[in-house]
């Protein structure tokens, strides 16, 4: 599956860093949909057959962390990458311990981030 013919979930409360984002992929030319919160987007539709999820680690409510969990109990899992502003001592490593598929830190250039999107995809055999 190329980038072009995929689904990608962004969830991210900060409007302009979603803005962007979305801007981003769509002119990579891939389908994008967007939620502002953990919670939206588990409770949407839309985000059944996700091939990757771009995910804030600090959201409202539910963490990023806590989307993987959620998405892994489900056993609806696709790769997710997720982003913080916050950058912690050893927070990259629990991310990725807990199964992340990468950990960016903003800002990042949008040439990193659709690599990273690129890798996860085809590590999962999504792409």
């Amino acid at each position: 599956m190329s980038l072009q013919s995929m689904k990608v979930i962004v969830v991210e409360d900060d409007d302009s860093m979603r803005e962007a984002i979305e801007r981003l992929l769509g002119a990579a030319g891939i389908a994008c949909t967007a939620f502002t919160s953990a919670e939206a987007m588990l409770a949407d539709a839309a985000a059944d057959g996700a091939a990757c999820v771009v995910s804030d680690f600090r959201l409202p409510s539910k963490s990023g962390l806590e989307l993987l969990a959620e998405l892994r109990a489900r056993h609806s899992c696709p790769p997710l990458i997720l982003i913080t502003a916050h950058d912690a001592p050893g927070l990259r490593e629990e991310a990725l311990h807990r199964g992340a598929a990468d950990y960016l830190v903003k800002p990042f250039r949008g040439t990193v981030l659709l690599a990273s999107i690129r890798a996860a995809t085809a590590a999962a055999g999504t792409h």
